[in-house]
């Protein structure tokens, strides 16, 4: 099948889907259709032919028809936060799950059940009511969705996993329309490649999640460090990782300081290095295990107290609210090495804007556990993963900030295993081998069964062999 890349859609077309749809459907003149169509990385600025909003699973069926019979390239919105934009296409139809963002909670099973347009601040102020959470990113507008068919990471994930690792069952449409249920006991080697396989198989409708006791108060906080002392801070805090316990996170963050409330003002705009750290578990056992890390050096600031969950969660959005222009690259490192602590050192003194960080984050723990064939996210033997994440507001400094991010990404690549973090991932060709590594195989077998004519392309594509 070969689908649709510029031809229009006749009118008479979109008036028969709207009928018996119980959602939106929205064409470029109409109101609020611009809205849909924009997402958080302000480089997207696609036009789709129809935009369609589903209110629950027999709206997004009838979407899914309707895309396959007319031959329209299909995108599929969560909520709208990856960064290669495939929430987003043009001339075809958009299917936005915005309006189908529930959270039911059972604090007596320890599970939640979770639509694909709800953001992680939607689950976690749902989980938090009864003292569960589970490992979500970090950023609250993120979308579940997304987060979670890439894999899934944060703050949580060392000690609890990864957002898969937690993922009970699925309900899904596929290709050809069908509603299906997906888990360890059902469709297994579907429910196998939804986790980490992106959406290449069809769009969940439901996500089951296993919930664990966090909060509401957890010790959590920014260390503050001059770049002049950053060489150093970051040797301790991989010893200190190395030797840490699972609930013990810390992240290293190096930017620009931005002008938040606790560091002085004469810092605001010099090169930092920030540990962001947390601690997964009571706030006396927190205490105890980040003191060291507390102890070290001579911070500007030290902002580690305890702080609501929920507002930890949602501490970086300021950061990283939408309408500027973003783009990533990453890397997944077994180690720090020494060179690629200086490396990233000498690159951010060169930070092409001040909204730029390149992030560590540190996983291992729990999340390397799991056997690498166990779920289609390979990357089982990843202590920390790179994100070059370079934010510029206006168009004619892409070509700078392009060409510094991906200069230092090729710097780095000697010294990382050569996996990629499909979440992080900006092109949407190429990445592929780097994404699913051994495990693709596998997954274009899963393609193959479920989508053969690759009408969910619009990702990190697993393309079928047929």
């Amino acid at each position: 099948m070969t689908f649709a890349a510029h031809r229009p859609v006749d009118e008479k077309v979109v008036e028969g889907f709207k009928t018996g749809f119980r959602g939106k459907v929205l064409q470029p003149d109409d109101d609020g259709y611009d809205e849909a169509r924009s997402i958080w990385n302000a480089m997207i600025d696609r036009r789709p032919a129809v935009i369609a909003q589903p209110t629950g699973a027999a709206d997004v069926i009838s979407a899914v028809n309707f895309g396959r019979e007319h031959n329209l390239r299909i995108a599929v919105k969560g909520g709208g936060h990856n960064v290669a934009g495939n929430a987003v296409c043009d001339y075809g139809l958009m299917i936005d799950l915005s309006l189908m963002d529930s959270v039911q909670v059972n604090p007596d099973e320890k599970t939640a059940r979770v639509e694909p347009g709800a953001t992680l601040g939607d689950m976690d102020h749902e989980t938090q009511a009864f003292g569960l959470a589970t490992p979500l990113g970090i950023n609250s507008t993120t979308g579940v969705a997304g987060l979670t068919l890439g894999g899934g990471f944060g703050w949580l994930s060392r000690n609890y996993g990864l957002t898969i690792d937690n993922l009970l069952s699925v309900d899904m449409v596929t290709a050809d329309g069908e509603f299906v249920y997906a888990s360890e006991d059902e469709n297994t080697d579907l429910f196998w490649g939804v986790r980490g396989g992106g959406g290449n198989f069809g769009i969940v409708t439901t996500f089951e999640f296993q919930l664990h006791e966090v909060g509401p108060e957890v010790l959590c906080g920014p260390i503050v460090y001059s770049h002049d002392d950053a060489t150093e801070v970051l040797e301790f805090v991989r010893e200190f990782s190395e030797n840490a316990p699972n609930e013990v996170v810390a992240w290293p963050v190096l930017r620009k300081a931005p002008p938040l409330p606790f560091l002085p003002e004469e810092t605001h705009g010099t090169e930092v290095c920030i540990v962001a750290a947390f601690y997964a578990g009571n706030l006396e056992g927190g205490k105890e295990a980040l003191t060291p890390l507390q102890e070290f050096g001579d911070p500007i600031a030290d902002a580690v107290e305890p702080h609501p969950y929920v507002g930890w969660q949602q501490a970086f959005d300021p950061l990283l609210e939408p309408g500027l222009r973003n783009y990533w690259k990453t890397h997944n490192f077994e180690q720090l090495h020494d060179e690629v602590i200086e490396t990233a050192l000498e690159y951010v003194t060169t930070i092409p804007s001040p909204h730029t960080e390149i992030i560590f984050g540190r996983l291992g723990g729990a999340v390397n556990d799991v056997p690498v064939d166990a779920t289609a996210y390979p990357h089982r033997d990843v202590n920390y993963v790179l994100n070059v994440h370079t934010r510029w507001e206006d168009a004619s400094q892409d070509e700078k900030c392009i060409e510094w991010v991906r200069d230092l990404h090729d710097k780095l690549a000697p010294y990382a295993t050569g996996g990629a973090y499909v979440n992080f991932i900006t092109e949407r060709e190429g990445e592929e081998d780097r994404a699913y590594e051994e495990n693709y195989d596998r997954l274009v077998e899963l393609k193959n069964e479920w989508d053969p004519e690759n009408m969910f392309r619009m990702n990190q594509n697993i393309e079928p062999t047929g």
